[in-house]
């Protein structure tokens, strides 16, 4: 169980490097039904945002994550840097949750978003603030402080 979550993991950090993260219309994930890239738009940008509180809020962690991966997509795609970085520490903050439930949960990925959030140009100063904080506490789980 532990070895399928983290790989899920890696493969949902895979698709929100580059592949296909998709639709989210109404589905429990993003492409769950149908495997198609859902066309960026600020309606996608805002489906996925709500997607992702709706299953944060009912304490659905992966599918939280799935969801800021393709708000993170979407706004990329915008080109809004300081919705990506956002996007990019929310689905970090998912891991870094359930890290916190099972410690076997893998944190690179975690680290991964954080530094990337931290690179890009345009971060606000209060996402720049989140993001190392969080960052911070994955290195010292980490043991690389």
């Amino acid at each position: 169980m532990k070895k399928t979550l983290v790989i899920s993991l890696t493969l949902i950090f895979a698709a929100a490097a580059g592949a296909s993260t998709a639709a989210v219309a109404g589905q429990d994930a993003p492409g769950a039904a149908d495997g198609c890239i859902q066309p960026v738009s600020w309606d996608g940008w805002l489906a996925a945002k709500v997607k992702a509180e709706e299953r944060y809020a009912a304490g659905n962690l992966v599918a939280a994550l799935q969801y800021y991966l393709e708000y993170t997509r979407q706004a990329q795609g915008l080109n809004n840097p300081a919705r990506v970085a956002w996007g990019k520490n929310n689905s970090a903050y998912m891991i870094i949750k359930m890290h916190r439930q099972d410690p076997t949960v893998d944190l690179a990925p975690a680290r991964k978003l954080l530094e990337e959030g931290l690179a890009v140009v345009g971060v606000t100063d209060d996402c720049r603030k989140v993001l190392e904080m969080n960052l911070l506490h994955v290195k010292s789980c980490l043991g690389r402080i």
